[in-house]
């Protein structure tokens, strides 16, 4: 089975809120709600390509001393495994603005599970709770 490196982060705000982002139609699992992030590129570090992905999807700029990385996702597809790092951030440059039609929502963690996501992300809630509250 193939794998799959994707990396993520929770853009966490100065209420302890975490930015979601919508999957775009067209997509696979569009409209489930996910946290913001991307495939590397080859040869690409997850630090970068988070850098890189933020940037592009909502136009911050993130310095890779303020990532820091949290816990991880491993989940089976059907036809693909995921190994998914989630990193936290709490400071980066400008305003979230979706870039690629996608919606934006600022939620407080413990509400994170009202939310459809896709399964990956699911165990990343809990850590996420653990450490900025409900």
């Amino acid at each position: 089975m193939k794998l799959v490196l994707v990396v993520a982060c929770a853009l966490v705000d100065p209420d302890h809120r975490v930015l979601v982002t919508q999957r775009p139609e067209g997509k696979q699992l569009a409209g489930l709600w996910e946290f913001p992030g991307g495939k590397l590129e080859p040869g690409e570090r997850p630090e970068a390509a988070l850098i890189r992905e933020l940037n592009e999807e909502l136009g911050l700029l993130v310095k890779e001393p303020c990532l820091a990385p949290l816990t991880f996702a491993s989940y089976a597809y059907e036809d693909f495994h995921l190994l998914m790092p989630l990193y936290i951030c709490r400071r980066w440059e400008g305003t979230p603005m979706s870039r690629e039609g996608q919606a934006l929502k600022w939620v407080r963690p413990g509400k994170l599970r009202e939310l459809a996501m896709p399964p990956a992300d699911e165990p990343l809630i809990p850590p996420l709770i653990d450490l900025l509250g409900p």
